[in-house]
């Protein structure tokens, strides 16, 4: 065989390997890789506040195992509590940590449910807030959201349903967290309470031991 012909194939079979190669790496054009990290909460930094409307007077309870939310009408006095849960993200409690330079992709708050009552569809609103860690006061109960950039409050609503109790739910929370990450939060802190606008009844208790990392809080944040 000639060395003209010789050329030719050693040269298609150079731009084949290439090929391969390109492909393999995405091409150089896939963009910097996503990484997943997951956050358990805060569970001494968790908690409620129930506002009880006959006495006037608010009942702080932090790290408790059960956080609730929603208006307990077993109760004479009908108290509505509000719940509370700290993520750290800077990796102050031994879970993992989102850089301040990160980009965020995607972020979901998974949560266990222990008990949905007195009503079968549970409308709720998610507030970006922030608060003391371990230092819940009376004042974040009513405290005002975070706000996005263009003035508009930082929540999300969505329903819990009664089928829910005894399941782990997924909430998506990827705009709160990266309003957070925009404003350099050291803690990603969301607050539960009811949407009276939707349905004023309701009560959801979220498990929270700190001992079981299977059921408790997770934030799972993708970002590059």
């Amino acid at each position: 065989m000639g060395g003209t012909a010789m050329r030719k194939i050693w040269i298609l079979g150079l731009v084949g390997v290439l090929a391969l190669v390109l492909a393999g790496c995405g091409g150089g054009a896939s963009g910097p890789p996503v990484i997943t990290v997951e956050i358990l909460s805060d569970q001494p930094s968790d908690g409620d506040i129930a506002f009880d409307p006959v006495a006037n007077s608010y009942t702080v309870t932090q790290g408790p195992n059960t956080l609730f939310f929603g208006i307990d009408i077993l109760n004479p006095n009908q108290p509505e509590y509000r719940a509370f849960l700290d993520f750290a993200l800077d990796g102050s409690t031994g879970w993992g940590a989102i850089p301040l330079n990160a980009t965020i992709v995607s972020a979901v708050v998974k949560v266990s449910i222990v008990s949905v009552e007195f009503n079968r569809t549970i409308p709720t609103l998610m507030d970006l807030v922030t608060y003391p860690v371990r230092g819940l006061t009376p004042a974040d109960y009513n405290s005002d959201p975070l706000r996005y950039p263009d003035g508009s409050i930082a929540f999300r609503a969505f329903d819990f349903l009664a089928t829910d109790a005894g399941n782990d739910v997924a909430i998506d929370v990827t705009l709160l967290m990266q309003e957070a990450q925009r404003r350099g939060l050291a803690d990603f802190q969301v607050r539960l309470l009811l949407d009276f606008v939707q349905n004023p009844a309701g009560f959801v208790g979220i498990d929270d031991q700190p001992a079981v990392a299977i059921t408790a809080p997770l934030l799972t944040v993708q970002f590059f």
